[in-house]
């Protein structure tokens, strides 16, 4: 039964192991009633950045960062970071021809949308650990199973960054299947890639070594989505980016307790608890980290690679990402 006393709001998140005590009602968010839709990524941020159509949800870390560099984001931060990962299997390329990522200079690599999370680290990566510019490829834009895909949310790049549309009808998986393209950047694994081409493979030929080893060096795990919640509902209810912050702490919180639960396996995968012990013993116990403090350089990294790649117009400070509300919590 809903409590009348309470707001009753759409929640829009993927359905993660993190999300699932949300849903299920293991954990409520103070203060609402929510209405929780389960949806993909992609379409979470097309429609909350197109037309404002949640009042809570998972936003693109990238996407979010270009429109409060703008001044117009219509969502405040919630430094609850639902997918966070390592983009060293985001690199897909024509293995008979791209054998190092130093490689893809002066080469045609496709990308689904400039701008995404997931290529920003790729870009960053390419740069600090292998002085691969932005500028020295040719980027192609466009539908990785589909054609016709459009950025959805407007950018201004710098003059010496070449990217152009996919010809009409055309879809990047075909065309590096094709050898049209070089290479593919993106969080979407390819289906020629899926399907066992010959000539189509990572470009690291093991990226979790080479995760592993960025990791070492820099003691980044990269943040991809962060949760928003609608502006104006932030501004008539100050409590309410704390309050969903508090929820997404607890629900993340049962989700690792849940995979250290050895009497079962929680999850459709072997090695599930080596693989915990694995990025504990890498990591630290707190390897999901919520919160700004925790994050600080990592988002202060993405922030500067942000800049640098010409997607935000200024460099955004942490701070103005995150509701106030949020940036401490309080302890017992």
């Amino acid at each position: 039964m809903l409590n009348l006393n309470k707001l009753n709001l759409s929640v829009a998140v993927r359905d993660y192991d993190r999300t699932r005590p949300l849903m299920d009602g293991s954990v409520r968010i103070d203060g609402i009633n929510p209405v929780f839709m389960t949806l993909p990524p992609e379409e979470i941020f097309f429609r909350a950045f197109r037309n404002v159509e949640f009042d809570i949800c998972e936003l693109s870390l990238s996407s979010f960062t270009v429109k409060t560099a703008q001044g117009d984001c219509p969502y405040v931060g919630v430094p609850a970071f639902l997918s966070r990962a390592f983009r060293h299997t985001s690199f897909y390329v024509r293995t008979d021809r791209i054998k190092t990522p130093e490689d893809l200079k002066g080469r045609l690599v496709g990308v689904p949308e400039y701008q995404l999370t997931a290529n920003v680290w790729a870009r960053a990566i390419l740069s600090d650990d292998h002085g691969v510019k932005p500028s020295d490829i040719r980027w192609i834009r466009g539908g990785l199973e589909e054609p016709g895909r459009l950025e959805k949310i407007a950018i201004n790049l710098p003059k010496d960054v070449r990217l152009e549309n996919a010809p009409e009808g055309r879809t990047l998986s075909g065309m590096l299947e094709a050898g049209e393209i070089d290479a593919f950047i993106g969080p979407r694994v390819p289906s020629c890639f899926e399907r066992g081409h010959p000539n189509v493979g990572w470009l690291y030929p093991d990226p979790t070594a080479a995760a592993i080893d960025y990791f070492k060096r820099t003691g980044i795990f990269p943040i991809m989505h962060l949760v928003g919640v609608r502006r104006s509902l932030a501004e008539q209810h100050p409590w309410l980016p704390g309050a969903v912050l508090k929820a997404f702490e607890q629900a993340r919180n049962i989700a690792v307790e849940r995979l250290a639960d050895t009497s079962s396996a929680k999850v459709t995968l072997p090695f599930v608890e080596e693989q915990l012990k694995r990025a504990r013993d890498l990591m630290g116990r707190n390897f999901w980290s919520y919160g700004v403090a925790a994050n600080r350089k990592v988002l202060e990294t993405f922030l500067r690679h942000h800049r640098a790649q010409g997607l935000s117009s200024r460099l955004v400070k942490v701070e103005e990402l995150f509701h106030p509300a949020t940036m401490e919590t309080f302890k017992l």
